[in-house]
């Protein structure tokens, strides 16, 4: 089949634009679905092909949402957040490596993030200040409990854990 013609078939365009997405990054199924219907695939050859990368073993949305999180917690994200993008992406799963990670392990997260971007003062008598550091780790999706805990986090506690 000549190059041409290749553009022309229905079936080689969903498999090859659906493959060269998946070789730059991970996708889920969803985003998967999104792209290919943006470039005018049908919804029962996407369907098809998907199906088959699935089987294939090179569309998984648990190995997605692993990725995914994993890349998120590394960028300072709590778990609400993490969570909430997913299920914007289409993935209704838990990732294995948030069940990995305790709640002492979110409240450090969380306590490390408030030390780099605001330090670790003292916010007893600023309340302006306590709710603004409140409503950035809230934004990050850290949990009320672990919000809690990270504002009354103090360096004396922490000692040399945060002299970078």
């Amino acid at each position: 089949m000549a190059k041409h013609e290749k553009d022309q078939d229905p079936e080689y365009r969903a498999r090859s634009a659906a493959l060269r997405l998946l070789a730059r990054r991970e996708h889920s199924r969803y985003e998967l679905v999104l792209k290919l219907r943006q470039r005018r695939i049908e919804g029962d050859l996407i369907d098809t092909v998907l199906d088959e990368y699935e089987r294939e073993g090179w569309l998984n949305d648990q190995r997605f949402a692993d990725v995914y999180a994993r890349q998120r917690m590394d960028l300072g994200y709590g778990p609400l957040r993490i969570l909430a993008e997913l299920q914007q992406r289409g993935v209704h799963l838990t990732p294995e490596c948030l069940d990995e990670v305790s709640e002492e392990d979110w409240f450090q997260r969380a306590v490390r993030l408030r030390a780099k971007r605001y330090g670790l003062g003292r916010l007893d008598d600023d309340l302006p200040e306590k709710l603004r550091q409140s409503r950035f780790l809230s934004r990050r999706g850290f949990s009320a409990n672990q919000v809690e805990r990270a504002l009354e986090a103090r360096e004396e506690e922490w000692g040399d854990e945060f002299s970078w």
